[in-house]
C-alpha cells in the first residue's frame, strides 16, 4: 500500500469515528453530514396545522411530553393557524434553523408537498403526522386509517344508530385535508349496506366547533326532519349538538364524532354525558412520532417503518368510562 492510499484510509477511518455512529445520515444543502447518535443535542421542528383545535393541542402535548424523556431532544412547535402559506413559511424557517428532524401535520396536502420535499431532499428526516402530503418525499407517515374509521362510523349508522333508515347531515373537515376526504369516503362505504339511510347535505365545518355549530344551525333549518348528524370530529359534533339544542331538537337528532380525546372536554366525556351517541378513536400519534425520531436520531436507524397505522375503537355510552381510563384520561 503506497503512502497516499494509507493516508486516505486513515482519514476515512477517522471521519467515521468522529460521527459517533455507524450510520451516516444524508447531507444537507451545505454538504455537511447530519450526525446521529447518543449523547447529542437535537432540534426538532414541529409544524402544526392549527393549534386552536383541541385534537392538535393534545397532539402537541403528547409530542412535548414524550420528547422530555429523550435526553438531548428539544422540540419547537409552530402554529400555521389553518394558513397554508404560513405553514410553508414555518417549515422554511425551521430549515434555516438547521433542524435535525421535521414533524409536520399538514393543513392541506397539496400546498405543503413542495416544502416537505425540499426538507427531505436536504437530508432532513421528515415524519408526516396525521394528515398526508402528495408524493413520496418523506421519511415516514404516522396516522390513523381514516377510510376505515369513516367506514366504522357508517356501519354503526347502518346497523345500530339508524337501522330503520333516516336522513343524515354530514359536517366535514377542512376541504383539501386528507382526513376529510377519507372520512367522507369511508362513511359512504359503511352506510351502503343500508339503502334507507340518505345523506341529505354535506358541508365543511373546517374542524372547528364554532363553524360546525353555524353550519349545523343552517342545515337543520333546511332539513328539519334530519335523524342524525355525522361530524368528522368531536368539536364539530358538539357544535352541531348546541345548534340542535337551540332549535329544540337535541333530543330527537343523534350525533356522532371522531377523535375520542381522553380529556374532560373531549368526545369520550360527551358520549358518557349523553350529548354524542358515539365517537371513534383517532390517536394523535405524538408519542409514536417522538419514538420514531429517537430511532432515527439516537439509534441511527436507517430502516424505519414507512407507514405506521394507528388503531381505533368505537366508543358508546356502554364502554365510554372504560375507554376513558384505558386511553389515559385524567
Amino acid at each position: 500500500m503506497d503512502k497516499r492510499t494509507t493516508l486516505l484510509a486513515l482519514l476515512v477511518t477517522g471521519a467515521l469515528a468522529a460521527t459517533g455512529c455507524s450510520v451516516e445520515k444524508p447531507s444537507d444543502d451545505a454538504g455537511q453530514a447530519r450526525a446521529c447518535g447518543a449523547g447529542k443535542d437535537f432540534l426538532i421542528g414541529m409544524s402544526q396545522a392549527n393549534n386552536a383545535e383541541p385534537y392538535r393541542q393534545v397532539m402537541n402535548n403528547d409530542v412535548q411530553t414524550a420528547a422530555k424523556s429523550v435526553p438531548g431532544f428539544r422540540v419547537v412547535v409552530s402554529d400555521a393557524a389553518q394558513d397554508n402559506s404560513k405553514q410553508v413559511a414555518d417549515v422554511e424557517n425551521f430549515l434555516t434553523q438547521k433542524i435535525d428532524l421535521l414533524i409536520v401535520s399538514p393543513n392541506e396536502a397539496k400546498p405543503l408537498t413542495a416544502v416537505v420535499k425540499k426538507a427531505y431532499d436536504q437530508g432532513v428526516p421528515v415524519i408526516v403526522l396525521d394528515r398526508k402530503v402528495e408524493g413520496e418525499a418523506y421519511t415516514a407517515f404516522i396516522g390513523g386509517d381514516n377510510v376505515a374509521i369513516g367506514k366504522a362510523a357508517g356501519e354503526f349508522y347502518a346497523t345500530t344508530l339508524l337501522p330503520g333508515g333516516g336522513k343524515v347531515i354530514e359536517i366535514a373537515g377542512l376541504p383539501g385535508s386528507t382526513p376529510a376526504a377519507e372520512r367522507a369516503q369511508g362513511f359512504r362505504d359503511g352506510i351502503a349496506a343500508n339503502p334507507k339511510i340518505q345523506i341529505v347535505a354535506s358541508q365543511p365545518g373546517d374542524w372547528l366547533r364554532e363553524k360546525g355549530q353555524s353550519v349545523a344551525d343552517a342545515l337543520i333549518k333546511t332539513h328539519p326532519d334530519v335523524s342524525a348528524i355525522y361530524a368528522h370530529n368531536d368539536p364539530m359534533a358538539e357544535g352541531a349538538y348546541l345548534a340542535a339544542k337551540s332549535a329544540g331538537k337535541a333530543q330527537r337528532i343523534k350525533f356522532t364524532g371522531i377523535d375520542a380525546l381522553p380529556v374532560p372536554s373531549g368526545g369520550i366525556k360527551a358520549v358518557e354525558q349523553g350529548r354524542l351517541a358515539a365517537t371513534f378513536q383517532y390517536a394523535t400519534g405524538g408519542r409514536e412520532a417522538v419514538e420514531l425520531a429517537r430511532k432515527i436520531l439516537v439509534d441511527c436507524a436507517e430502516d424505519v417503518p414507512r407507514t405506521t397505522t394507528l388503531g381505533t375503537m368505537r366508543i358508546t355510552k356502554e364502554n365510554a368510562a372504560e375507554a376513558y381510563a384505558k386511553l389515559g384520561g385524567l
